[in-house]
């Protein structure tokens, strides 16, 4: 008798837990639909509202974000990364950006190479052994632990970045992005080429971005944004459509 009543019990549980976890909101993908994306942008850059993003940088990137998604060569989900390497490395030119809640979630300063410049970045290159820093665009790929602690690892999508990957071109914190560092130097500390972050916070942005998100390098370089076919990107009339995660 106890035992058919301890039987009867677990399943009054198993019963209600099945209940539980089916009356759970699911997850479930929806279309986002641009038919005019100069429109979209303007309306986005708006809604972002902080001029330390310059629009141009911010535009090329979502031109980039837009075709990537539709091609399925992303992580399609919220976040976007752009990283301006025209302005000072003494000012903020890191934003990672919530595209499906129109917010930037953070930005911060952002080293690049030694051979890129000192106080502004001037010179890039995608050769092995350059130390200069490679623009264009980018997929995130895993994390690791190196000599850097935490590290995500990048590749490039274009002719400007491609060896990335060769080059251990990665995401990684140092104690030379610091305003700490800025106060003593009179300018930002370089890397060999990475685009390197303050420690504060560090963890929470891999963990956002990682594993297939887009990451863009801007720099007004003649010759890139000539020749890249994702910043000269032209939507035409066709509609472009972009998949995001949305609780139900």
């Amino acid at each position: 008798m106890i035992k058919k009543g301890f039987f009867f019990l677990c399943l009054v549980i198993l019963t209600l837990s099945s209940s539980i976890v089916s009356a759970a909101p699911e997850r479930e993908k929806h279309d986002i639909t641009v038919d005019d994306f100069k429109a979209y942008a303007a309306h986005l850059y708006h809604e972002l509202n902080d001029n330390d993003l310059g629009y141009k940088p911010f535009e090329t990137a979502l031109k980039g974000y837009l075709k990537l998604s539709e091609e399925g060569q992303i992580e399609v989900g919220s976040f976007l990364t752009v990283i301006d390497m025209s302005v000072s490395a003494n000012q903020n030119r890191f934003f990672l950006i919530d595209i499906e809640k129109e917010q930037i979630v953070h930005k911060s300063i952002v080293a690049h190479g030694r051979n890129s410049g000192g106080e502004y970045a001037k010179y890039f290159s995608n050769k092995i052994g350059s130390f200069k820093s490679s623009i264009g665009f980018y997929r995130t790929g895993e994390t690791y632990q190196g000599k850097h602690g935490l590290s995500l690892r990048l590749d490039g999508l274009e002719f400007s970045n491609s060896n990335a990957r060769k080059r251990a071109i990665v995401i990684h914190a140092a104690d030379y992005v610091s305003s700490v560092f800025i106060q003593k130097n009179g300018r930002l500390g370089r890397s060999l080429g990475c685009p390197s972050l303050p420690q504060k916070d560090y963890d929470q942005i891999v963990e956002k971005i990682k594993n297939g998100t887009l990451l863009f390098i801007y720099y007004p370089e003649a010759s890139y944004l000539k020749n890249s076919a994702l910043a000269n990107y032209t939507f035409t009339t066709q509609t472009i459509k972009t998949r995001f995660v949305e609780s139900q």
